[in-house]
């Protein structure tokens, strides 16, 4: 009877070690959920009540990670009390680590990318492109592939080396390519336009420029057209940039009144007119007042502008149909008078005598 009890505790020990790896894998993914709902939750607690946007963007790329990372982790603890014999041991090691190194890999990808948007709102040094995008990608995953490589035990520099050979044949061969991309980077560094600047080109083409990649940056049309340009064209042509530097853009207005005019009377009219447009028009800008000048003695009126600021490239369309409505409108109120141009034609009679 003792035997028998002895062989059922046995197998119960024998089950239960049987069982360990498993049970390391439960107990490891289950403390990283609990990680990641109690004591990672109170630290993205805190990064929202941050007013810098940055630790935003680390939490949420680790927060969709961090339960696999504790699963990896107690699995890689859970093989080291398994033996399988030489070489699957190392190759099972090898194979966690790879998935580790891939997933770390995106998360650095995300948090580059999150960064760099939040660098190019406060910093417009460096704008959040497609270009730069691309290449902080390429760089990212290239190092992660080839740390995967070497935990593998594949030497990288003969791979490093072809690459350097390779490279100058594919260069030859992707010449224009590599024009547009370096057009491209020479476009950002020298800031001559950005993502959402509204630009004309010397070639009479015109809009906001809606993205700046590899190859083209494209450009909208305010009729909804969408334009691609090659980077290496794009940068060495000659372009009118009207949102660089300030976006506010100013909105010189003509007009023309009668030589019988009172100027005085007519200067107070159409500053109240435009103050009535700098009031009612959210696209006008606040920080500058309208002005009227006095331009030039013309052939049939006293010509004069009236100056505003817009907000933006485009608001100029809004000011001016409101503002030419509302001063023809009070114009005729007032009697003053906006003169037809006058043209003297002398005919000159050829018929002789």
């Amino acid at each position: 009877m003792q035997d028998i009890i002895n062989i059922i505790q046995g197998d119960k020990v024998t089950l239960t070690w049987n069982l360990m790896p498993l049970i390391i894998v439960v107990v490891g993914t289950f403390l990283g959920i609990l990680f990641k709902r109690y004591l990672f939750s109170k630290l993205k607690n805190l990064s929202d009540s941050s007013s810098w946007k940055g630790d935003d963007v680390v939490i949420n790329a680790i927060d969709s990670v961090i339960v696999f990372w504790f699963f990896l982790g107690s699995l890689s603890v859970a093989f080291n009390d398994i033996n399988f014999g030489d070489p699957y041991n190392g190759y099972i090691s090898k194979i966690i680590l790879s998935f580790l190194v891939m997933s770390m890999t995106i998360t650095a990808s995300r948090v580059s990318l999150g960064l760099l948007d939040v660098w190019s709102k406060n910093n417009k040094s460096l704008p959040s492109t497609g270009i730069f995008k691309g290449l902080i990608n390429a760089t990212i995953f290239s190092l992660g592939f080839l740390f995967v490589l070497q935990s593998f035990g594949i030497s990288i520099t003969p791979l490093i080396t072809a690459l350097g050979v390779g490279g100058l044949a594919v260069s030859l061969a992707l010449k224009d390519t590599l024009s547009d991309l370096f057009g491209g980077i020479n476009i950002i560094l020298s800031k001559t336009m950005k993502e959402g600047d509204y630009v004309e080109l010397s070639n009479g083409y015109q809009g906001y420029v809606k993205n700046i990649g590899w190859r083209y940056t494209t450009i909208q049309e305010r009729a909804n057209n969408v334009i691609s340009i090659p980077n290496s064209v794009l940068s060495g042509s000659v372009s009118k940039n009207y949102t660089s530097m300030d976006a506010a853009f100013r909105v010189p207005i003509q007009i023309g009144v009668s030589y019988d005019s009172d100027l005085d009377h007519v200067e107070k009219v159409a500053l109240e007119v435009a103050g009535n447009i700098y009031d009612e028009l959210d696209c006008v800008s606040k920080d500058y007042k309208p002005t009227i000048r006095f331009r030039e003695f013309a052939g049939s009126s006293i010509n004069f502008f009236i100056y505003f600021q817009g907000k933006k490239f485009g608001d100029h369309n809004v000011i001016l149909n409101a503002f030419i409505k509302k001063i023809h409108k009070r114009f005729q109120q007032e009697s003053i008078e906006i003169p037809y141009p006058i043209r003297t034609v002398i005919h000159k009679n050829e018929a002789k005598n």
